[in-house]
């Protein structure tokens, strides 16, 4: 069993207890980064800071007595974010719907840089905008927050009409 599958079997117990699950764990060098998520309420974030650094201290007392991991390393315990990254088939499944940026890799025989909605994602591969990739020709890929709030109903077809009366004035 890896080092990742060890942490993940160690912690997913203790965070499910706290309402929280665990959206990645990422093991890089000498450091853990462990991204938890929560179920998501209208105009709230999915995990709160409050909720993190609580996660964080119960993740690192359950590591320090299991010890999964050989010799020293750093902790990193956070959200997964406005922009989520992708890395997983889950994490494509779970994003369908959404718009996605996607970098392809080096070599790939098509655009670099792909962003889109997000048609489909199975265990073999993604669509985005009717063009279909297999997960060895993603590199990186994200969810993308639109910035900005929506325009308020009836304030788009006011200006549009404001327009058209002031055309009718020039002629």
């Amino acid at each position: 069993m890896s080092i990742v599958e060890r942490v993940r079997a160690a912690v997913e117990p203790l965070l499910a207890t706290q309402s929280l699950t665990v959206y990645d764990v990422e093991h890089t060098g000498s450091v853990l980064r462990i991204t938890i998520d929560a179920p998501r309420h209208e105009g709230e974030a999915s995990v709160d800071l409050e909720a993190i650094a609580h996660a964080t201290r119960l993740i690192s007392v359950t590591l320090d007595e299991q010890d999964p991991i050989p010799g020293k390393y750093t902790l990193e315990v956070s959200s997964p974010g406005l922009e989520r990254p992708l890395r997983t088939s889950a994490h494509f499944e779970g994003a369908i719907g959404t718009t996605v940026s996607v970098k392809t890799v080096p070599g790939y025989d098509g655009e670099r840089r792909l962003k889109g909605l997000l048609a489909a994602a199975d265990e073999h591969g993604i669509t985005v905008d009717g063009l279909q990739l297999s997960y060895d020709d993603i590199d990186k890929a994200r969810t993308v927050f639109e910035w900005g709030p929506a325009p308020k109903p009836g304030k788009q077809q006011a200006a549009k009409t404001n327009t058209k009366a002031k055309a009718g004035k020039a002629t």
